[in-house]
């Protein structure tokens, strides 16, 4: 009995000095992205996806080939990159899906509907938040 609690705080001490996990930088997609308002917070089209599409990491979102997604922004396609565009799908049958924003290709969807130009050229950058 003795030998199995001495074998499970071994195991928790040595679970507690293994380093902190980190976050993993991830490259940026563009410098800008073109949005119908300055907040990029008001839905441009709506697009309906022409594939499947699995999201690499937690910056895109999974899309369904017929699936409808909602499109709030356009990266502005810069070297060597794709063109990506942030969205959120859009329909009853993928209700547990729905709010969930993030990029997918541009080019595995179709656009149906122009609701506003994206004429606002906004950076990518993360605003400074002032600190209280």
């Amino acid at each position: 009995m003795t030998q199995r609690v001495y074998m499970v705080i071994l195991l928790l001490s040595l679970g507690l000095m293994r380093s902190p996990v980190t976050g993993i930088f991830m490259d940026k997609l563009a410098s800008k992205k073109l949005c119908a308002d300055d907040d990029c917070v008001y839905t441009i089209s709506l697009a309906r996806a022409e594939e499947d599409y699995n999201a690499p990491d937690c910056r895109f979102i999974n899309i369904k080939k017929g699936q409808l997604i909602y499109v709030y922004s356009k990266l502005v396609k810069e070297k060597d990159s794709g063109e990506f565009w942030a969205g959120s799908v859009y329909g009853e049958q993928y209700e547990d899906h729905m709010g969930t924003v993030g990029y997918f290709p541009s080019s595995l969807v179709s656009e149906q509907h122009v609701y506003q130009e994206a004429n606002k050229t906004v950076p990518t950058t993360v605003r400074n938040l002032k600190k209280p």
